[in-house]
């Protein structure tokens, strides 16, 4: 969702394949086939990712946001030691809807937004997926002191981060700071449209809006060519989503767009982040059984190929990739990140599970409500996934333990919608 209608710098701008007990079809190749041997009827423990683990002390807790040290980064932020300090958290609020545009936004628009009835508040921002280390990444720059409300809770309070965002580095998910085997105080490699710029790491801490994995400052921003200001993020109470969108499209100018946000952050009493946006409902039908055999069957043939971070196939995958990729394989478009891959349908329950179904999981120990993994459900207990660096595609028993964050049943029409950015 949110990837797909960010502006990329320097550019214009049946019978399901199983028997009714779940046992997978025998799709993939004869020396790789399925196991058939049941894992443990009650839940499985242990991470389904075990380098990310959980939160540090097994209750749902977020650990302390991982930051560097002020010497590591020191020398690399010095042109900007006298910047104003990043003002205090002054509460918490719900990034619920993104305006995009390949222009920066006027005044006059954001005004118009900001009077729609139902708006709560609205922030300015700069959104475009550009290259760190040479991979496409969804980068938000932004205004520190104003931001830091909209970002999830361990992140927001967390004033060393900001800090270190306004004097110059970047702050990475912790996914990817994970799984890319970043270092904090290291420094990455920004391509944007203007310049090549390298930044220091200065936190893994997770922002809390599904598919975003940087955060800038907006100077750096603009100093890497992202148009300035040319995104609002919009906040609103909850179940006003759908037609408080509407009524904003009707304000925007040509080529801008309002999308619904996937906020992974952990409100109590919130909505899950598994499932189709609240206020809006599944669109079309599930799969057919020709699709599920076709989206196994790929998923199937690529087990024991490694994992790479930000890799979508055909010869390696990160864990959303994988998905992105098989289903592509069987004519069903399917959003590039996991937290939007939670969307692409009404959430199931463990017990109604059928192969095809997508398992999410909360794997980000920062902040426990967050959805940073996906794994493809094969029937009879078992998951095929693409889990971490130094590992390979494989397929495992599911496990349904405390990262579990539910399963979804994909709509092909749902899915089409979030990966062009139109649902």
């Amino acid at each position: 969702m949110l990837v797909s209608v960010l502006v990329v710098a320097g550019t214009a701008v049946g019978v399901v394949p199983a028997t009714v007990g779940g046992k997978p079809a025998a799709v993939s190749a004869p020396a790789r086939g399925i196991p058939r041997a049941s894992p443990a009827p009650a839940k499985t423990i242990g991470p389904v990712v075990p380098m990310l683990g959980g939160s540090a002390d097994g209750s749902g807790t977020p650990i302390a946001i991982p930051v560097a040290r002020a010497s590591a980064a020191a020398s690399t932020t010095s042109r900007l030691a006298k910047q104003a300090p990043v003002a205090p958290l002054r509460g918490l609020k719900q990034a619920d809807l993104l305006v995009v545009a390949p222009f920066s936004l006027s005044p006059q628009v954001q005004a118009a937004v900001a009077r729609q009835p139902g708006v709560t508040g609205t922030e300015p921002i700069e959104a475009a997926k550009i290259k760190i280390n040479g991979a496409f990444t969804a980068v938000l720059g932004v205004n520190p002191s104003s931001f830091r409300g909209y970002a999830a809770p361990s992140a927001a309070a967390s004033g060393r981060l900001w800090q270190g965002v306004a004097g110059g580095g970047v702050a990475v998910s912790y996914t990817m700071g994970t799984l890319d085997r970043l270092s904090l105080g290291g420094q990455v490699t920004v391509s944007g449209r203007q310049q090549e710029q390298r930044l220091p790491v200065v936190a893994f801490g997770t922002v809390g809006i599904g598919g975003v994995d940087a955060v800038v400052s907006d100077s750096v921003a603009r100093s890497l060519g992202m148009p300035a200001r040319n995104a609002l993020v919009v906040s609103a109470p909850p179940g006003s989503v759908a037609s408080l969108a509407a009524r904003i499209k009707a304000v925007l100018p040509k080529g801008a767009s309002v999308e619904p946000l996937v906020t992974e952050v952990t409100r109590p009493g919130g909505p899950s982040p598994v499932g189709t946006i609240p206020g809006t409902s599944a669109v079309g039908g599930a799969m057919t059984a020709a699709q599920l055999t076709a989206a196994l069957k790929a998923a199937e043939s690529r087990r024991g190929l490694p994992y790479v971070w930000g890799a979508a196939g055909p010869s390696s995958f990160d864990c959303s990739g994988l998905v992105e990729w098989s289903f592509a394989r069987a004519g069903v478009s399917m959003p590039r990140v996991a937290a939007d891959q939670a969307r692409t349908g009404p959430s199931v329950p463990v017990t109604q599970l059928r192969p095809g179904d997508l398992l999410f999981y909360h794997t980000d120990p920062t902040d426990p409500g967050y959805i940073s993994h996906v794994a493809i459900y094969l029937g009879n207990g078992w998951m095929i996934q693409a889990p971490q660096p130094g590992m390979d595609v494989e397929i495992v028993p599911a496990r349904f333990g405390s990262q579990f964050a539910g399963a979804v049943r994909v709509y092909p029409r749902t899915a089409a919608g979030l990966a062009t950015g139109l649902a």
